[in-house]
């Protein structure tokens, strides 16, 4: 009997999938591996960092895999690449000494770019417009730890004091996917977490900086926004939740069509925790974490469990797509979706 609603159960499942019109394969595994960053450039170029000081790419869809970690680092944990094309990348680390390496020949070899062994740096995750970037660290002394770049990493400079970014006491980021930082055209976003849930907002045009709080759940050092990703200057979405309560659900996604200044809660949310969230377009969005992967076809109210499997991160190809999931277990997936 117990056989029979099993298999029934998995043909549900699977009829669930196929209706939504999605299919996660795998690519590839990379043993004793936790992935948590992840870039792509153009259709066929997929690059991911992970622990052990492991890089890797591939340059025809996920088909075949080279590993390009730098020699040296293999104690490191490299929680975010940032790709530009087939042959320059950055990665940077979580924990200290925080590092930040630079490759101009895809990976052949790697130049450090920045190091910091102050006890308290954590470096949680960077990203890009163009040439320019930011990364973003825990605080130190009441300020999120800010660098900037303006030649696609090669360089870079600490603007945290310049940028106000306060931090209440027990506020932290979190570095589980690199996602809690985005920088679009002149807005810069990055999300808080433990004692408040926060996005900040920078305008850099105006040189004006916003601090908001969201109703994401926080409180305690495993709670609050893991990842955010907006598609316009007033369209986004904030997810995370608790990591040590994976299945939690209740306060793990919310959206602002404002720009941050306020944010409703779906009307059907995530599954559980979520560390990823990225737009495919303005309607299409896809939220992974521990407990699952989640797909919203109407710009986010709406979401759809379509896997239970862990994962970290999560990325897409220049045209959407192709998706790709990486995790804790050193996997890598595609997720079609028609």
């Amino acid at each position: 009997m117990k056989r029979s609603l099993s298999l029934l159960t998995a043909l549900f499942c699977m009829i669930g999938l196929v209706s939504y019109g999605q299919h996660i394969e795998p690519l590839v595994q990379k043993p004793n591996c936790s992935f948590r960053g992840m870039d792509t450039y153009g259709e066929r170029s997929i690059w991911v960092s992970g622990t052990n000081g492991t890089v890797g790419k591939s340059v025809d869809k996920g088909k075949s895999w080279k590993w390009v970690g730098p020699k040296g680092y293999e104690e490191f944990d490299f929680r975010d690449i940032a790709v530009f094309n087939n042959y320059e990348a950055v990665i940077v680390s979580a924990g200290t000494p925080a590092v930040i390496l630079r490759t101009v020949d895809g990976g052949a070899s790697w130049s450090q770019v920045y190091h910091n062994d102050d006890p308290e740096i954590f470096l949680n995750g960077m990203d890009f417009h163009g040439d320019r970037g930011f990364a973003i660290g825990d605080p130190i002394d009441g300020f999120f730890q800010l660098l900037q770049t303006t030649d696609r990493g090669a360089t870079w400079r600490d603007v945290s004091g310049s940028l106000l970014l306060f931090a209440e006491p027990g506020e932290v980021g979190f570095a589980a996917s690199g996602s809690g930082i985005q920088l679009r055209g002149e807005n810069l976003w990055i999300g808080s977490g433990g004692s408040f849930a926060a996005v900040f907002r920078r305008n850099e045009k105006k040189m004006l900086m916003y601090k908001m709080l969201t109703p994401i759940i926080s409180g305690a050092t495993s709670q609050g926004i893991f990842s955010l990703s907006f598609w316009d200057d007033k369209r986004g979405v904030v997810v995370g939740g608790d990591y040590m309560n994976d299945q939690y659900n209740e306060h793990n996604v919310y959206l602002t069509n404002d720009g941050g200044d306020t944010w409703t809660k779906p009307v059907k949310p995530v599954g559980g925790f979520r560390s990823a969230v990225m737009h495919i377009n303005k309607q299409k969005l896809v939220a992974t974490g521990t407990s699952g992967t989640d797909v919203s076809t109407d710009a986010g109210q709406h979401w759809n469990t379509i896997s239970a499997d862990s994962y970290n991160v999560v990325g897409k190809s220049k045209s959407g797509k192709r998706i790709y999931l990486a995790g804790s277990n050193g996997q890598i997936s595609v997720l079609q979706w028609k």
